[in-house]
């Protein structure tokens, strides 16, 4: 099969290459495949012009690439508050972890926060905090009931 990948003006947009995986569309977002089948389209031979089978094709892909990233954005944001709601469980529970600086962390869940990347705002960090000590859910080794006073 072809991939969507590299183009100038002597190939067309899908060039096929032996290695590389079939339908492996990663690398391409639905924008920049739009462009390319555009620029196809704008681009191709008239007295030999794309077959209505090979065009409905590419439309069908199209449709595959958005109802994915549809998806993909459904389930991430699925996982955000899942991971969210186990989180806010853990306030008040003890825990055994290491914080962000590499320290060991013995103490009492206090809050929760997400913490949100500047630079993409879609990559979110859930945080546990542990008096001023922050501590990510995958540094967590144990998780105990509080003792009774």
């Amino acid at each position: 099969m072809s991939r969507i990948g590299e183009t100038s003006s002597s190939t067309s947009s899908s060039s096929s290459s032996s290695g590389t995986k079939g339908n492996d569309f990663r690398d391409v977002d639905l924008n920049q495949f739009l462009s390319l089948l555009i620029t196809e389209m704008q681009n191709q031979d008239p007295l030999n012009p794309t077959s209505n089978s090979e065009f409905l094709q590419q439309v069908s892909q199209i449709r595959s690439i958005g109802a994915t990233n549809q998806l993909t954005e459904s389930l991430t944001a699925l996982t955000s508050g899942s991971g969210l709601s186990t989180a806010s469980n853990l306030i008040g529970k003890e825990i055994d972890a290491i914080d962000t600086e590499g320290k060991e962390v013995v103490g009492t869940v206090d809050k929760v926060t997400v913490e949100v990347d500047a630079q993409n705002r879609d990559n979110r960090q859930i945080r546990l905090h542990v008096g001023n000590q922050k501590v990510d859910m995958d540094n967590i080794r144990e998780i105990r009931e509080p003792e009774a006073a």
